[in-house]
């Protein structure tokens, strides 16, 4: 096991372990932490598999790690790395199994004090968004209609009426990844996505209605069209079954291929091929379908949501702040030693963070920086950020992507009950409709670090400014 002393410190919050500590090692790892966050960080495998991560053939400037970070398959959940172009290598364990799970912010014109049936509008919305392990939505594609929903992505649900320009304009990447190929997707990939655009999924996916308690920079707030006391709407999900079985046919694919490219790892779930390979191709090509899949689904219930919306507020219109993915890879541009590298970031559980005049963010947010989400644990606080030029320097232009599991969910569910969680929060105001008790017990609050303490590392570290807190009033779980 990695300790503290194998460890330099570099700043508060930036620790290195160097090239020396493992003759493997192409480039160091970096963990961003407080000391308090390092000492629980180094108690389960995170940094140990960041350092795996630092083998990988290809790979450039440093593997990361965000102070979120937790124990992952292959790559740990919070990690970051570029391979170089054309010879690195990709790795499905870089983006993880559901593949551009990530967060998107709605908001209303509407105050916390506009609302007092809080509970009425979750019951209403949690009969609404489908929820659960498998569940199948309201919204039955055909063959050729999910074929272009991988292609397509955001741009189909806009054809079809059920997304606006904005919501377009104010996703990553509009919404769709060009190199999106379905004939990569396998059969049972798209079999088990068929019946589920539009639907939560379980685990700690969530819809929350909460409300912007602090305003932290006035500029970048308006600019973001926040206020204090705003209602706003979270929703995180991903690509649900079909993500999680691309992920797991090129794993299993890469893992045969790996011997035929000559690849030694020190960790099999590090399974990769040179990107430039048919393998690496095909993967990259099938991993961009599954996104536009998640960036559907998530306008899908953002349509559910809306309609719903409607109802009981019908002079109320919910449009979208910003939608951003954490677990994807994307081709980039990045400078190390003073030269401009192209590269594949691999982000898992990791959320980008770009910054003040970047063309890849909307125009009227390119004086402030790219609208960061950043989620906290079911009944804790979350927060809306900005992207800088720090993180671009620091990081690949990445932070944080939430507050990250403390205790796995078994352990979670043994130590409270999930009627007990749910009574204790309706005390504190927050209302949850959920479809497990169990899995409400999972998510709870003590199951995560405090999302208080990630977001100050970040903060301090530059690598994205704090615009607005925001306080839960009602959680739909599956």
């Amino acid at each position: 096991m990695i300790q503290k002393k194998d460890l330099i410190q570099i700043s508060e919050m930036e620790w290195k372990i160097p090239t020396t500590f493992r003759s493997d090692m192409k480039v160091p790892a970096i963990a961003f932490a407080s000391s308090t966050m390092l000492n629980k960080i180094l108690e389960d495998r995170s940094l140990e598999q960041l350092v795996n991560v630092s083998t990988l053939p290809g790979i450039i400037g440093a593997a990361y790690c965000m102070p979120d970070v937790h124990e992952g398959y292959g790559f740990p959940i919070g990690g970051v790395a570029a391979t170089k172009l054309p010879d690195g290598v990709i790795s499905p364990g870089g983006i993880g199994y559901d593949i551009n799970c990530g967060v998107r912010l709605l908001k209303s014109e509407l105050s916390f004090d506009d609302i007092q049936n809080f509970h009425q509008i979750a019951h209403s919305l949690a009969r609404t968004i489908p929820t659960g392990v498998g569940q199948g939505g309201k919204m039955k594609l055909t063959s050729k209609e999910l074929e272009d929903v991988l292609s397509e992505g955001l741009k189909w649900m806009h054809k079809k009426g059920l997304a606006t320009e904005e919501d377009l304009n104010h996703t990553e990447s509009n919404g769709k990844l060009s190199n999106a190929d379905p004939s990569q997707v396998s059969e049972r990939a798209k079999k088990r996505g068929i019946d589920q655009l539009g639907t939560l999924g379980a685990g700690n996916h969530f819809v929350e209605i909460g409300y912007v308690e602090i305003i932290y920079n006035e500029k970048a707030a308006k600019a973001f069209g926040l206020f204090k006391g705003q209602i706003i709407i979270l929703i995180h999900t991903g690509s649900r079954g079909l993500g999680h079985q691309v992920a797991t046919d090129h794993i299993q694919i890469m893992m045969q291929a790996m011997p035929k490219y000559k690849i030694n790892l020190p960790d099999r779930e590090l399974a990769c091929c040179p990107f430039s390979s048919k393998e690496g191709l095909n993967y990259f090509n099938a991993m961009a379908a599954a996104a536009n899949f998640a960036w559907a689904n998530r306008q899908k219930i953002t349509h559910l949501i809306r309609k719903d919306w409607k109802y009981y507020f019908p002079n109320s219109q919910l449009t979208l702040l910003y939608d951003v993915a954490h677990n994807i890879a994307k081709i980039e541009e990045h400078i190390f030693g003073n030269k401009k590298h192209k590269v594949v970031v691999h982000r898992k559980g990791a959320t980008r963070a770009y910054p003040p005049e970047s063309q890849e963010i909307p125009k009227e947010f390119r004086k402030i920086g790219q609208p960061v989400l950043i989620p906290g644990s079911m009944g804790t606080a979350s927060y809306v950020l900005a992207g800088t030029h720090t993180a671009m320097e620091k990081s690949l232009g990445s932070t944080c992507h939430g507050a990250g599991r403390l205790l796995s969910r078994r352990a979670a569910k043994k130590l409270i009950q999930g009627q007990i969680l749910k009574e204790k929060l309706k005390q504190k105001g927050i209302i949850i409709e959920a479809g497990s008790i169990s899995g409400i017990a999972e998510e709870a609050p003590i199951a995560y670090k405090d999302i208080d303490e990630v977001i100050e590392v970040v903060s301090k570290l530059g690598i994205a400014q704090k615009v607005a807190r925001l306080k839960p009033c009602a959680v739909i779980k599956g």
